[in-house]
């Protein structure tokens, strides 16, 4: 369970412990009488584009199995087959300190370090108040983070941290969101529209094309090792993605699928996302151009993760959800704390705050009756709610929302993650980045055997 504690604020997350609940268990069968050393058929980014173009067609395939292709293949006795687990890198949520410390009162550094901690917060509480938001926060936070310190989820730094080492994150010799740009270019649009990849049980290879502007599930109960450019990604059992870019978001309405719950994480527009050049992001019109009432079942879920600017909260409050015949419902917040529960960022910072908005609505379906879904009991939802949890250092890596929106959705309701950077059990995943997470070099492996 990602949900530590549950209190009248909201909940206390474990995000590590939520991907590492995944079965990441890999069924591996290598063909003992290949040579080792044949050469790779992966497409290589840093090529020239017109090499590119003319190997796109180039059948790199990925090989994983399961029992049931153990059976089959050890007749031969040609192949050996392993099983090694994943977990994903504890390194990449060790956060013991802010980011940027808050101003301590010279009192305060006599007390011992679990009464500083807490004094700390209780001093924040006892300043000014500015703001409604302010105050649900501070006051909320304190609750949760009290309740993860008595059950030592969340704990007192006693010792001064050495300085770490920078993460090292994967080599981008292929990116994925280049990637799509290229791959659009490249596909006409018969191929755009091909149906749905079913990767099954006894399924063992595919080319690279197979797994461009179409979805692609995972069916089998096992993870799956796909290759894409060289790099190796982790697919978790029962999950569903498509890898584009947003004017090839056609696939997903060709699925003829319906959701209870969709969760939109836009790459919103600012001067520093400008400036940095890190990421491509949308226009207000081009999110507005999203097409949500094709994909939303009647009273779908709609959660919006939305930036501290009111100019972005205004915008999806008054105009993106009435264009999508969106009612909003709630507004939560999504709290970023240390492993000893402070805020990575002071509250009253003007410039980064510790905490991001997600807006909460419900997809009113124009010509729905009004007790079409009266049989379906889903509790109403609540208003200023508080998710606290330790952030993955990753950029833009968001907490899961599976578990704290399930009383909210239909038992066994369609779920929906566009612009996700990761995969779900369960869940269908959309974006030009949506294996970005799921990356080998982000996982450890722990075990393997015969």
């Amino acid at each position: 369970m990602s949900v530590v504690h549950q209190l009248s604020p909201g909940w206390l997350l474990d995000h590590l412990s939520f991907i590492n609940k995944i079965n990441y268990e890999l069924h591996q069968h290598h063909e003992l009488c290949c040579s080792k050393n044949e050469p790779s058929s992966s497409i290589q980014f840093d090529s020239l584009q017109i090499n590119c173009v003319s190997s796109f067609g180039a059948s790199t395939t990925f090989i994983a199995s399961d029992s049931t292709t153990k059976a089959e293949n050890d007749e031969g006795g040609n192949y050996e087959t392993f099983t090694q687990k994943y977990v994903f890198r504890s390194d990449l949520f060790d956060v013991t300190k802010p980011y940027i410390l808050p101003p301590v009162r010279k009192e305060c550094q006599q007390n011992n370090e679990k009464e500083d901690l807490m004094s700390g917060i209780n001093e924040e509480i006892s300043t000014s108040i500015v703001g409604k938001i302010r105050e649900l926060i501070l006051d909320g936070s304190i609750q949760l983070i009290q309740e993860g310190l008595k059950s030592g989820f969340l704990y007192p730094c006693f010792e001064k941290q050495d300085q770490k080492k920078p993460i090292a994150s994967p080599l981008d010799s292929c990116s994925l969101s280049e990637l799509c740009e290229m791959a659009k270019h490249l596909l006409s649009q018969n191929e755009i529209g091909l149906q749905t990849l079913k990767l099954m049980e006894g399924d063992i290879s595919f080319t690279e094309q197979d797994l461009f502007s179409r979805i692609v599930e995972n069916n089998s109960g096992f993870t799956k090792m796909i290759t894409l450019m060289g790099q190796k990604y982790l697919l978790p059992p029962k999950s569903t993605f498509l890898l584009s870019d947003i004017s090839c978001m056609q696939p997903l309405l060709n699925c003829r699928k319906i959701f209870d719950v969709i969760v939109i994480d836009p790459p919103w527009q600012n001067k520093s996302v400008k400036r940095s050049n890190r990421y491509s992001y949308l226009s207000p019109l081009q999110i507005k151009q999203i097409p949500i009432p094709k994909l939303a079942a009647p009273n779908c879920l709609v959660v919006t993760w939305v930036t501290n600017r009111q100019k972005h909260l205004r915008f999806v409050k008054e105009e993106l959800y009435p264009s999508w015949s969106v009612q909003t419902v709630a507004e939560w917040h999504w709290v970023k704390i240390t492993s000893s529960g402070e805020f990575v960022f002071p509250l009253d910072s003007p410039h980064k705050k510790p905490y991001e908005g997600l807006i909460l609505g419900r997809f009113q379906e124009k010509t729905a009756l009004p007790l079409r879904n009266a049989d379906v009991k889903v509790l109403p939802i609540p208003d200023h709610k508080l998710i606290v949890s330790v952030p993955c250092i990753l950029h833009s890596h968001k907490p899961p929302l599976a578990e704290v929106l399930k009383d909210y959705i239909k038992p066994d309701g369609e779920c929906l993650e566009l612009f996700a950077r990761n995969l779900q059990p369960g869940w269908t995943s959309w974006g030009n980045e949506v294996l970005k997470f799921q990356h080998v070099d982000y996982f450890i492996a722990l075990e393997s055997g015969s």
